[in-house]
């Protein structure tokens, strides 16, 4: 699968959880430890808000995460109070940079974790049900883009929690009506500039793994050598970025926020 990383609070450069935790996302493109797969080499991303600018800026290549000396400068040189970042395992889409996480659409960023069974199948039907205002947003050819532009369809950028819970009874109905009963795997993180929504789900079976944390002093051995992260930080992520107990992990059929200094949980599933 992939693993990604989302992070809110004070401005921080983004290399502190990308580059130099100790299990940081460039270390876990190599040597996962809770993924389906240890290697994430298919490509990756990295989206941030700044105060300048209202959309947010992306990077996305095709390369490795271990092999651009790019992607560690940018890192290193850009300061970010709100930033997303992903490490793709393809699960059968093409290895492009249209396919690479996360996707922007306006204010909002969309990163994914997991997969549609059969979507070949459902592809066609799924595209034909995200309205026509955000259809020429879509550049690639995954399954995780798809349900972007249909919760951008079913209402995100008004009511995030309520959207996603309609884009996944969608595809749930879809699977059904063709017979499809697979595992639909859903872990994935949005952002919109002022809060970051991360969703841990599966129909069946244990969904994809999610934490946080806003402890700082697990939130110091982001930073090792420079003192701490400030307080107000919130990381949430797919697996955890340092080998602490102080991490906690987000319950099957949740929805998270954070921001503000806050993480709010609710329950999450088919409405």
């Amino acid at each position: 699968m992939c693993r990604w990383i989302a992070y809110v609070g004070p401005e921080i450069p983004m290399s502190l959880p990308l580059i130099d935790a100790k299990h940081s996302l460039l270390v876990q493109s190599e040597k996962s430890r809770l993924g389906a797969e240890t290697m994430n080499g298919d490509g990756f991303g990295v989206g941030w808000y700044s105060s300048h600018q209202r959309n947010p800026g992306l990077y996305r290549d095709v390369r490795p995460a271990w092999n651009d000396e790019n992607f560690r400068d940018l890192s290193a040189h850009v300061r970010s109070a709100m930033f997303l970042a992903h490490i793709r395992a393809t699960t059968g889409s093409a290895v492009q940079r249209s396919n690479c996480h996360p996707f922007r659409y306006g204010r909002w960023l969309f990163q994914h974790n997991g997969l549609i069974p059969d979507f070949r199948l459902l592809r066609r039907e799924l595209l034909l049900q995200i309205d026509a205002e955000y259809f020429d947003n879509i550049q690639g050819t995954t399954d995780s883009e798809v349900i972007f532009h249909l919760a951008l369809s079913q209402g995100l950028e008004k009511d995030p929690p309520r959207a996603m819970r309609r884009t996944v009874d969608l595809i749930e109905e879809t699977m059904a009506k063709n017979g499809i009963s697979g595992e639909f795997q859903f872990s994935a993180a949005m952002a919109d500039g002022e809060s970051i929504y991360a969703i841990r789900y599966a129909n069946q079976g244990t969904p994809r793994t999610l934490f946080y944390a806003t402890d700082l002093e697990v939130l110091k051995e982001l930073d090792p050598g420079l003192g701490a992260i400030p307080e107000g930080s919130i990381v949430v992520v797919s697996e955890p970025l340092a080998a602490t107990i102080h991490w906690e992990e987000v319950p099957p059929d949740t929805l998270i926020r954070a921001g503000s200094g806050d993480v709010e949980i609710r329950e999450f599933g088919p409405a």
